[in-house]
């Protein structure tokens, strides 16, 4: 029997008949060196900028960084904020890997509660703001530590941003995630896997019929074959230093074998069947920042438990074998 209450996830992802489209309207303020204008208006995505989006100050310990290691988009800040050592300068909150229909919550806390901000639910942030928010409670999120109130939600700037605005802040060996030499192949590179990949696995998943499974597949697939040919001769997508594509790239092959494969459908070849993928997968996550960050059993827990209209029984597989990583 279908749950019917308000707090079910079921109906929340698969449109019959549709192709999956994904809503790309966050909250659109910046956190800046000075709180002024933005040092840089690209976030490898095709999406500018929001014109006159408000912006706020970069200040230590002003924020409170709200990002669940099951969710991929939030991963991606959890491995810049390590890559860049601000640690030190924005905390961390970690919601459970499972939500209902209304939020992301702090069960892995103590009473369930950030100890910082002092909430069960990431909605309550929210609301600080906006009591009547109309859209996704979604994660990343960056919150003010004094108010309780979000800032931003949009993930891609969020990413961008640590790099480019929280600079006085970086550890003195952080790496140059942005590498000026090779910027504008990057963002054509990031923008293809943003499409193609991070979205084309849930383009997929979401799939409301077959035709647009089929052709969601399609584009997974060719762009995963120009990702297998191009780190054939590369340690990294943009040579031989870690950039924010491989981040961005990462958080969707971590999860391709756990999840994407069997749940998803994505199932031609898995992760570890893709020699150079492969390869460059187990490179990143041996890392610090990528592997500290990445939890295998959350992220099987939110795709089968949450997302009930793939996989109503919520049961959760015990494979595949993910000591292969190791």
């Amino acid at each position: 029997m279908a749950d019917d209450s308000p707090l079910s996830t079921s109906g929340s992802y698969v449109k019959a008949g549709a192709a999956f489209d994904r809503d790309m309207n966050y909250i659109p303020d910046r956190i800046t060196r000075t709180g002024g204008a933005p040092v840089d208006d690209r976030a490898g995505t095709g999406k500018p900028p929001v014109a006159d989006a408000p912006t706020w100050p970069v200040e230590p310990g002003r924020y409170r960084l709200i990002a669940a290691k099951a969710c991929p988009w939030a991963t991606r800040a959890l491995i810049v904020r390590d890559l860049l050592g601000l640690q030190d300068a924005i905390s961390v909150g970690l919601p459970g890997p499972t939500h209902d229909a209304r939020s992301w919550t702090f069960d892995l806390d103590p009473g369930g509660v950030d100890p910082v901000l002092g909430i069960e639910r990431l909605q309550d942030a929210y609301f600080a703001r906006y009591p009547d928010y109309p859209r996704g409670i979604t994660v990343p999120a960056i919150v003010e530590v004094a108010t309780g109130a979000v800032v931003t939600n949009d993930f891609p700037w969020i990413t961008h941003d640590l790099f480019f605005e929280w600079r006085d802040l970086h550890a003195p060996d952080a790496p140059d995630l942005w590498p000026a030499d090779v910027r504008d192949e990057m963002e054509d590179v990031m923008l293809r896997v943003f499409t193609e990949v991070n979205n084309g696995v849930y383009r997929c998943g979401f799939a409301g019929s077959q035709e647009a499974y089929d052709a969601a597949y399609e584009r997974l697939w060719t762009a995963m074959d120009w990702l297998e040919e191009r780190l054939a001769d590369r340690r990294y997508l943009m040579g031989e230093q870690i950039t924010e594509a491989d981040v961005r790239l990462f958080t969707t092959l971590a999860r391709f074998d756990a999840v994407y494969h069997g749940h998803f459908k994505c199932n031609r070849n898995q992760l570890i069947d893709l020699p150079n993928l492969w390869r460059y997968a187990r490179d990143l996550y041996h890392q610090p920042a990528f592997g500290q960050n990445t939890d295998f059993e959350q992220i099987k827990q939110h795709y089968y438990v949450v997302q009930t209209d793939i996989n109503p029984t919520q049961i959760v597989p015990r494979g595949p074998d993910l000591s292969v990583w190791d």
